[in-house]
């Protein structure tokens, strides 16, 4: 009997997935033995019984384990999630990546900031789920497939924001060390360092208790469910949100030329025809879906997802840092009660750095009342009406009132974590 072609291609298909799959978990010493029946073939006869039979007579890895907790700083930029890293960055025992989803994007889609086809986003969510399941399970080469040039002998110069990282700044990833460096400045850790040799990193990565990533590159937490109900994972979600009228002020400022336009209609007064509203739209559709979703605590997100204003971890930084570090269940350590201390009451000229962390906080999240016009913010407030009320913002009825700092524009909230 001939089989027609279909059934070759369909017979070509299976042993690769087979192939890959024996690869991944031979590779991979948290993954389980045992083959887990796919829901989404469920059409197809399996034969279970099998699979039960092999698991009962195997040995079995038990998923996750090491038992490290997994951390997901979850926000968009321009809202504070620097200083956030940074809470889980100065903990000894936390291995912390600034923005590895910085290479997937500008790898795969180098114009994915002008791009908004639905096409581009499920290529850049799946791409952006398989690096960080593999960064979590201290797998670091996996991110030599998005860096360019390809590191040579498993070392490279390119890694983005590498001295934001303190874990990749110190004994044993950094050899040339001593004493006197143990606080670098991020500039200098790259001339200090030298190249990044990976597989130090991902020894340092096996050492750390637990793994911190912060990005800015995933819209809504609904995008991480497949990698929060990984089992191999222990994944707990940080949200964190800004007032969006404080991130258009941040991101004038800091993007001068991406922003240009609502600049002059700042200066101006005039709002020009051609203004790209979907720069701050754009963040009120994904911070309401992604709020929603987890305001709603679906079975899925319980105990793994924990809502943070910036502007409450501003006024309160010591209070709110150990809230969060009690929802992951991680005991906070000096060095970030230390850091919050020292960082936490800076004056202006300490935060010029674009993503610098040293700063007043709580004059910081009020700032923007000073630098946009009371039209920008009324358009703001109209445009983001729905998330404003949601998140406990208040809006200004006029200029006098966005100006009066001795009226909060920020109703108190308790966002308990779901848990």
């Amino acid at each position: 009997m001939q089989c027609s072609w279909k059934a070759v291609l369909l017979l070509a298909l299976a042993s690769i997935a087979i192939q890959y799959t024996a690869i991944r978990t031979f590779t991979a010493k948290s993954f389980h033995s045992c083959p887990i029946p796919n829901p989404v073939n469920c059409s197809l006869s399996q034969d279970t019984d099998g699979a039960d039979r092999l698991c009962d007579e195997s040995p079995t890895f038990p998923y996750n384990l090491s038992r490290k907790t997994h951390v997901l700083i979850l926000a968009t930029t321009r809202s504070g999630s620097s200083f956030v890293g940074q809470l889980f960055n100065q903990h000894f025992d936390v291995f912390y990546l600034f923005e590895p989803l910085y290479h997937v994007q500008y790898t795969l889609i180098p114009k994915l900031t002008q791009s908004k086809s639905t096409t581009d986003r499920r290529i850049m969510l799946g791409a952006s789920r398989d690096l960080l399941r593999s960064l979590y399970d201290c797998d670091l080469y996996f991110l030599e497939n998005y860096i360019k040039p390809q590191p040579v002998n498993h070392t490279t110069d390119r890694l983005f924001r590498r001295g934001a990282s303190k874990a990749l700044c110190s004994p044993p990833v950094c050899e040339s060390l001593g004493a006197v460096d143990l606080h670098l400045e991020e500039g200098d850790c790259v001339k200090k360092c030298g190249t990044l040799n990976l597989t130090l990193a991902t020894e340092s990565c096996r050492e750390h208790g637990h793994v911190a990533i912060k990005t800015v590159r995933v819209p809504e937490v609904s995008d991480l469910r497949a990698l929060v109900e990984d089992p191999r994972l222990n994944l707990k979600v940080i949200q964190l949100v800004r007032d969006p009228r404080g991130i258009l002020a941040s991101r004038s400022e800091t993007f001068r030329d991406t922003y240009r336009l609502w600049r002059i209609w700042d200066g101006t007064g005039r709002k020009p025809y051609n203004l790209d509203v979907t720069q701050l739209t754009t963040v009120c559709e994904d911070f309401w879906n992604s709020v929603s979703t987890g305001l709603n605590r679906p079975p899925w997100l319980k105990g793994k997802y924990m809502l943070v204003r910036y502007e409450d971890l501003a006024r309160n930084p010591m209070k709110k840092t150990e809230e969060i570090y009690d929802f992951l269940g991680i005991p906070m350590d000096s060095n970030v009660e230390r850091w919050i201390q020292n960082n936490t009451r800076g004056d202006r000229s300490s935060s010029k750095h674009k993503y610098g962390t040293v700063r007043n906080s709580a004059a910081t999240a009020e700032k923007w009342r000073f630098r946009l016009s009371y039209e920008i913010v009324a358009f703001t407030q109209h445009a983001c009406q729905q998330v404003l009320a949601q998140l406990g913002y208040k809006t200004a009825g006029s200029e006098e009132e966005l100006k009066n700092l001795s009226i909060s524009l920020v109703e108190e909230r308790d966002f308990l974590p779901f848990s």
